[in-house]
């Protein structure tokens, strides 16, 4: 994002007049682009976990195999961008206009776009189903029969803010990079073919708006939250107060509720004992 902000809005483009930062602009800006939505399809599948009515799979939404699925993730996608510090150059495209880019080869060129397209649209799906199926999990809870209910653990209000607020991330990153997958796949298409100096006009400006708009959703999770997460606000406005010397108590969360908390009910809470 802040390569970007360089790029597009200064119109800095050093990656441009050397090797070496060619090779890690490019590199850092695919692994950032593979890593982030990865950790909110592990985030969703967290959500499902503790969504779901059965109490053993919530034995797997623990921070250690958050961790340990983050740093397995992080690890693959570095493994698997490394042939951009091999094969990314600064090529000249026209006479003393060089740029930093993926290769001349056409084929390598083609892999990367088509890449580019399926794994934003795998991204993209995986999100929406796994929020989908997360919200089915709540609204099972949420018409289980009274007798039932202590048989589920709780959901507190965080866990189903958190939930909206995933659900939220994902409608925004697979609207926007629909956009940058289309001309991603549409620069494959055209590649062979003649361009007018009109039509590589077109199409560098579409590049450009299209890759500024890919940017949003890695910095529109902070509003994200601020929008839908009553909890992220209060801990905000603490913070807040904490920089400005105000330090006062943070709220107490809200009881649970039927409507959207399922209380654990221990056997045998209402029994009397009665002893002699």
């Amino acid at each position: 994002m802040l390569a970007s902000i360089f790029i597009y809005g200064y119109n800095i483009n050093i990656q441009n007049t050397n090797v070496v930062l060619c090779k890690i602009y490019l590199y850092v800006a695919f692994l950032f682009a593979s890593v982030t939505p990865t950790i909110l399809i592990l985030a969703s599948i967290d959500r499902l976990l503790i969504s779901s009515q059965n109490v053993d799979t919530h034995l797997y939404s623990s921070k250690r195999l958050a961790y340990f699925s983050i740093s397995i993730s992080t690890a693959f996608w570095m493994i698997y961008h490394v042939h951009l510090l091999i094969k990314a150059n600064i090529v000249e495209i026209y006479p003393s206009v060089f740029v930093c880019y993926y290769g001349l080869s056409a084929t390598y060129v083609n892999y990367i776009f088509y890449s580019v397209m399926v794994m934003d649209v795998s991204f993209s799906i995986l999100m929406i189903i796994l929020s989908i199926l997360s919200f089915k999990n709540v609204r099972q809870i949420r018409i289980l029969p009274r007798q039932q209910r202590g048989q589920v653990r709780t959901m507190k209000k965080k866990d189903f803010q958190l939930l909206r607020c995933l659900f939220v991330q994902g409608i925004i990153f697979t609207f926007f990079c629909i956009f940058i997958a289309a001309d991603f796949t549409y620069q494959a298409a055209e590649r062979d073919r003649i361009q007018t100096s009109r039509n590589e006009a077109i199409s560098t400006f579409i590049y450009n708006l299209f890759t500024t708009l890919y940017n949003i959703p890695f910095c529109a999770n902070f509003y994200v939250f601020v929008s839908f997460s009553k909890a992220f606000r209060q801990d905000v406005k603490q913070l807040v107060r904490k920089m400005f010397g105000k330090d006062t108590i943070a709220p107490r969360e809200e009881e649970p509720n039927n409507r959207e908390n399922i209380n654990y009910k221990a056997p045998g809470a209402n029994s009397v004992a009665i002893s002699n």
